[in-house]
Order: structure tokens, then C-alpha cells, then sequence
């Protein structure tokens, strides 16, 4: 997953001439919070996130049996505290490095579409502030676009 994460920061650096500056890298301070929140995605986020998703997509069909529910109870409370943390932060801005959408905000979509696929989905509800940035984030075209293709949709 790393390598995906530096991936992005090159393509992105490579076209911001053409107008995507979603690391922000003009402004210190907003560049600042685009890598901390690139942080919280992938030291808090993804590991409380993807076991649920490993659990519910991968262990039925990959293994052949039914998924352990205790891991998937246990990253729902892992999960639970970092969206209380991220509902804090989404209280004061529109996106998680500010009031701009940047690659903070984008890195969290493949686990995240993923998980509202499951039954677990309605945790989100509990966290209006997240809930509203989740449907800003999937209102747009380029997401639509993208999720369409993924598999599991």
C-alpha cells in the first residue's frame, strides 16, 4: 500500500500543472495537513478499516468459510474511534486538510466504497460530519466513474 501512496504523489506532482494540486504543495501549511491526514489514513484508518473488508469480501471467497465475526466486532470499535477523531476534524472544515479536497480526502476511497458494501456501512451514520463528507466525496463524477468499475460494486 505504500507504494501506492508514493505512486499518487508522483502523478500528482508530475500533472499539477494541470490544475489537480491535491497535495497542495504551494501552501505550506495546507501541505502540511494533506501529509497528516495522509498519515491518519494509513497509521489509523486502513488497519482499522481493512480487516472488516478482508473479512466480508475475501475470507468467504478466497477460503471458503465464514467470516470471523470477532475480528470484524473488534475493527468496528478500532474503526468507531477513529471516526470520532475524524468527526472532530470535519466539524471545523469541509475535507480533512481544510476546506479544499485533496489527496488525504481521495486516499480513503477504495476502503471506504468498499465498506459501505457491507452490512456495517451504517456506523457512518453515528458521524454526521463524516456521513456528509463520504456523500460529498462520492457525489462526484470522477468517483462515480471510478466506483463503477471496481469490482464488488
Amino acid at each position: 500500500m505504500s507504494e501506492s501512496r508514493a505512486i499518487s504523489r508522483y502523478v500528482l506532482r508530475k500533472y499539477q500543472a494541470s490544475g489537480a494540486d491535491l497535495l497542495k504543495e504551494e501552501n505550506f501549511a495546507e501541505s502540511a495537513l494533506v501529509d497528516v491526514w495522509l498519515e491518519a489514513e494509513a497509521q489509523q484508518y486502513n488497519p482499522a478499516i481493512q480487516p472488516i473488508i478482508f473479512q466480508f469480501f475475501v475470507v468467504p471467497k478466497r477460503f471458503g468459510v465464514s467470516p470471523d465475526q470477532a475480528i470484524i466486532d473488534s475493527s468496528l470499535e478500532k474503526l468507531k474511534k477513529v471516526l470520532e477523531v475524524y468527526e472532530v476534524r470535519l466539524s471545523k472544515s469541509k475535507y480533512l486538510a481544510g476546506d479544499f479536497f485533496s489527496l488525504a480526502d481521495l486516499s480513503h476511497f477504495p476502503y471506504t466504497k468498499y465498506f459501505m458494501a457491507t452490512p456495517y456501512a451504517s456506523v457512518f451514520e453515528s458521524y454526521p460530519h463524516v456521513k456528509a463528507w463520504w456523500d460529498d466525496i462520492t457525489s462526484r463524477p470522477a468517483f462515480k466513474k471510478v466506483a463503477a468499475s471496481m469490482h464488488g460494486s
